[in-house]
C-alpha cells in the first residue's frame, strides 16, 4: 500500500527486455535508507518488487500484463520516475489509498500556468472516466492529486511548486503517457452494488443480503 506522496525522483540505469517483459535497475538515494528484498516499491505508480540491489540501485522484473498496462514499457537508461516505497504501518497518510496497480494510461492533452501553479488537462479512456470525480483523489505517475475539473474523456489536476519540484510531472509534454490510479474505493462500491454494471448483490446472494439499494441512498439525501 502507497500514499502518493513521492519520496524522490529515481533514474533508470538499464533496461533488459524480453519479448513481453522487462527487468529494470533503477537508482535512488533516499529510498535505500532501509529498502531490502522483496520490498515493494512504486515506480511511477506502479508497485514492483526488489528482486536484486546493490549500492543505490535495486532491479525489478516487470511482467508482460504490466509492460501493456502501464507506461514502463516506453522507459530507457537515462529515464527519471518517481519513487515510493510501501507506507509503515505507523507511517503518516499524507496521500491517499494507492495500491500500486495502476487502471491503465492516460495522454497528457494540454499544460497551463496559472500564477504559481500549472494545470495539466489529461486525456482518459470511458474505463478510467467513468470513476474520476471532481475534488476527488487520483493518482498520475505515482502521484496522489486531486482532481480539479472534470470532463466526458477528460480531467484536471492543478500542480503546485512543490510537487513540481520533487516530481517528474512538469518535466512532461503535451502527448506523453502517464500512468493512471483510480481511487479504489469507488471501484469497489461499485463492485458491491453492481451500480451500472449489471454485477453486484447478485453475485453474493447465498451469503448477503442487503436492504440499502440505490433508491433508500436517495431518499436518506445522498
Amino acid at each position: 500500500m502507497f500514499t502518493g506522496i513521492i519520496e524522490e525522483t529515481g533514474k533508470i540505469i538499464r533496461v533488459e527486455k524480453s519479448t513481453k517483459s522487462s527487468r529494470l535497475s533503477i537508482e535512488g538515494k533516499l529510498i535505500f535508507d532501509d529498502l531490502k528484498l522483496g520490498d515493494s516499491v512504486a515506480v511511477n505508480g506502479v508497485c514492483l518488487t526488489v528482486s536484486n540491489m546493490g549500492s543505490g540501485i535495486f532491479v525489478a522484473d516487470v511482467m508482460s500484463e504490466t509492460v501493456s498496462r502501464s507506461s514502463l514499457g516506453m522507459l530507457r537508461a537515462g529515464s527519471k520516475v518517481n519513487l515510493e516505497r510501501a507506507m509503515p504501518a505507523n507511517g503518516r497518510f499524507g496521500g491517499h489509498i494507492v495500491s500500486g496497480h495502476i487502471d491503465g494510461t492516460g495522454t497528457i492533452a494540454a499544460l497551463r500556468s496559472d500564477e504559481n501553479a500549472v494545470w495539466i488537462t489529461i486525456s482518459i479512456s470511458e474505463k478510467i472516466s467513468r470513476y474520476i470525480v471532481e475534488k476527488g483523489s487520483v493518482a498520475i505517475d505515482g502521484i496522489s492529486l486531486t482532481v480539479a475539473q472534470e470532463s466526458p474523456g477528460k480531467f484536471s489536476v492543478s500542480v503546485i511548486p512543490h510537487t513540481g519540484k520533487e516530481t517528474t510531472l512538469l518535466k512532461k509534454k503535451v502527448g506523453d503517457i502517464v500512468n493512471i490510479e483510480n481511487d479504489v474505493i469507488g471501484k469497489y462500491i461499485e463492485r458491491f452494488t453492481g451500480y451500472g454494471t449489471g454485477k453486484g448483490p447478485d453475485l453474493y446472494k447465498k451469503s448477503y443480503e442487503s436492504n440499502i439499494t440505490e433508491d433508500f441512498i436517495m431518499r436518506s439525501g445522498f
